[in-house]
């Protein structure tokens, strides 16, 4: 049963094993520094380390996943961008031209595509990673987004691209990444009933729609909460009902890293709904992740603050793509090399100053 496959994967994530952490802080506090001078970059070594349980982490391998599906509720004028912008984006991406791959050339990371629901025939495209659930999800305004077996698909399609880069690569540090036209729409809705807030209280203008638009967009929202009537203790029904294919790939993608004890750094609005979906299935997961940055997408704040999660920048960015999580890919590795390349004080021959405490 597919479902059991879920269940199953949801049992084997475990929180971290904290054993070793005041050994690790003790390392960071005889650096040659003053403690906690490098602030959230030595909470960021140290959140590393855990994950892998050592003093000593492996070199971080970075790929960022973005998973790209299109949506039904597109049909209802929500964004300021057609439908076929998506399967267009998605030839950028592998031609390298988009801001992800820049900025993942920037730090460093492997980018891999993955169709998971896009409205659009890619044959067999070389490079493309080929996990089509459905072309596009329906329109959630009148039925539901997906089937919950349509729904697991994708959570488990998402996390065995994730596995594969984990346990086949060797990948020790994962990024979010999506393109879906019309998605901060079905993002704005599970937050809603995720965080028990107002649509209009979630919802911003996605790709810059005008005034009368975002005011339709929330009437969506607001309807299609309404007709699915989501069962909020059940998240799978909550995704399957306002959902969309990249989100489940997302939360599936989280998933799997919190089972593979892999770090996950998730970018912003739509991706960090596929992590709140995962938080809601197994609330351990949040001892595997990483908040990159604080979108200007009113609800992702809201997302965060559900989670517990602190985002590491706050650029006003509010593209997509994985485009906030792989800069803070190398905030991560910045930290990684304090705690393996930085002198000690008794290594350098420094002397220490006095103690804290």
């Amino acid at each position: 049963m597919i479902e059991q496959r879920l269940k199953d994967l949801i049992k084997t994530i475990k929180p971290i094993d904290r054993a070793i952490e005041d050994k690790i802080q003790n390392k960071l506090d005889n650096l040659t520094k003053p403690r906690g001078s490098l602030g959230r970059l030595e909470e960021l070594a140290k959140h590393y380390a855990l994950v892998f349980n050592t003093l000593n982490p492996p070199v971080p391998k970075k790929v960022v996943l973005v998973f790209a599906g299109d949506h039904g509720v597109s049909d209802e004028g929500v964004s300021a961008f057609p439908k076929e912008v998506t399967h267009q984006m998605v030839l950028n991406f592998l031609a390298g031209g988009a801001g992800i791959n820049v900025l993942a050339r920037h730090v460093g990371a492997d980018v891999r595509v993955i169709d998971i629901g896009v409205d659009h025939d890619f044959r067999s495209l070389p490079g493309l990673i080929h996990k089509k659930i459905a072309r596009g999800t329906k329109n959630m305004a009148k039925e539901p987004a997906m089937s919950r077996e349509e729904a697991i698909k994708a959570i488990l399609a998402g996390a065995d691209v994730a596995l594969e880069a984990i346990q086949r690569d060797g990948c020790t540090m994962l990024a979010t990444g999506e393109m879906g036209i019309a998605n901060t729409t079905p993002a704005s809705a599970v937050t809603a009933v995720f965080c028990s807030k107002p649509a209009s209280y979630v919802t911003g203008k996605g790709t810059g729609i005008g005034d009368a638009a975002f005011k339709k967009k929330v009437e969506v929202i607001e309807r299609a909460i309404a007709i699915n009537e989501p069962d909020v203790s059940d998240p799978l029904d909550v995704l399957s009902k306002l959902g969309g294919f990249e989100i489940a790939g997302i939360c599936g993608m989280v998933l799997a890293a919190a089972a593979s004890k892999c770090l996950v750094v998730i970018d912003g609005f739509i991706s960090s709904a596929g992590a709140l979906t995962a938080y809601c299935l197994c609330p351990e997961v949040k001892d595997y992740i990483v908040a990159a940055h604080r979108s200007v997408e009113c609800g992702h704040k809201v997302q965060l603050d559900f989670m517990g999660l602190r985002p590491l920048l706050d650029l006003d960015l509010r593209l997509g793509e994985g485009t906030g999580a792989v800069l803070a890919m190398s905030l991560v590795e910045a930290g990684y090399k304090v705690l393996t390349e930085m002198a000690t004080f008794e290594d350098a021959n420094v002397a220490e100053g006095e103690k804290a405490g």
